[in-house]
């Protein structure tokens, strides 16, 4: 039986973020009615210029692309040897940057993140606890769940800490090797100036930096947030925009990964986009914009925020791999020359 996502009162969301229903009632006009506002009202709001993206902007072209494995894709990763690792259905999966499968996991449930480890260690994030394989998805352990209410979306993995992010309780947990709890980050706090994660939709990610610091994205928000892993709140950059430097919506960006010098590659939905913004926040490029995922565009609509939507992983070169959780498609991103 499907298990929707709830997260308590939408209410406290929408309430704390007065100014994105503005900006989602402008592409719910957008979306089916905006051909007949056009034609009773000439002062109809119009957002017909954001399906396009100016060409100066796209840094990247597509090289390959490729369907994942199964259906329901949700998250796209990397491993060691520049393999991917794929969540869909209730599967976890190891392709070759062709899109050739290696080793396979079979989950009793949907697969809802993963991290693989250095060594090769898989780490399985399913909806509220998470398994660990060895390189050849034999299991080895299988941790406790943090309670009922959790909802993991989002893995990163350092050489002694993993650390999940648990949309359902709006929280980033830092684990032990051995599958520890030893910390909760991002709890609001207002005397450590915690502001605390706004979270609609399971759309929560982590990914650790070269400096040690967590990114973490706070769609409610429309930023970025920095942690220490501690749980120290460093700042933060990004705003709520119908511009293309910031992020529009209900709730983005939802997904995010880091490039090897550091920069940000940020996912959205709504207007689906995906783009480079510079290590201290600066918009820099598209990578592909809201044209090239006319599918998923149609997906997320004022009625449901959860549907549609963009992840994206980066291989040590620097290319980009797209996965669209609509068509199921994974892109094959190469900066152009």
């Amino acid at each position: 039986m499907k298990r929707e996502f709830q997260l308590g009162s939408r209410r406290e969301f929408f309430s704390q973020t007065a100014g994105a229903m503005a900006i989602l009632g402008a592409i719910a006009a957008q979306r089916g009615q905006a051909a007949e506002k056009a034609a009773k009202n000439p002062f109809a709001y119009d957002l017909s210029h954001l399906q396009t993206t100016d060409p100066k902007l796209i840094t990247y072209e597509e090289t390959a692309r490729w369907k994942a494995p199964h259906a329901e894709a949700r998250r796209i990763a990397m491993g060691v040897d520049d393999s991917l690792y794929v969540c869909s259905g209730n599967y976890l999966t190891a392709l070759s940057r062709s899109g050739e499968r290696g080793v396979e996991i079979a989950a009793p449930e949907p697969t809802r993140c993963c991290a693989i480890a250095k060594d090769g260690t898989i780490y399985l994030g399913l909806r509220d606890h998470i398994e660990v394989f060895d390189p050849k998805g034999v299991r080895r352990a299988t941790w406790e769940s943090p309670g009922k209410k959790s909802w993991l979306t989002g893995m990163a993995v350092t050489e002694n800490e993993l650390f999940a992010a648990d949309a359902g309780n709006r929280v980033i947990l830092r684990y032990d090797k051995s599958g520890k709890i030893v910390r909760r980050i991002g709890e609001k706090n207002k005397e450590r100036n915690i502001p605390g994660f706004i979270i609609p939709s399971p759309f929560f990610d982590v990914e650790v930096s070269r400096d040690g610091l967590l990114r973490v994205n706070n769609p409610g928000r429309h930023r970025m947030e920095l942690y220490t892993p501690d749980g120290d709140f460093e700042g933060a950059w990004g705003s709520a925009s119908m511009g293309i430097a910031g992020f529009c919506g209900c709730c983005n960006p939802i997904n995010l990964a880091l490039l090897p010098d550091g920069r940000f590659v940020t996912c959205e939905k709504g207007l689906p986009r995906v783009k480079i913004y510079s290590a201290d926040g600066q918009f820099e490029s598209v990578v592909a914009g809201v044209e090239s995922f006319v599918e998923n565009g149609k997906a997320c609509g004022p009625a449901d925020c959860t549907a549609g939507g963009l992840d994206a992983a980066v291989d040590p070169q620097g290319r980009i791999y797209i996965l669209d959780l609509v068509t199921g498609e994974v892109r094959v991103m190469k900066r152009k020359a």
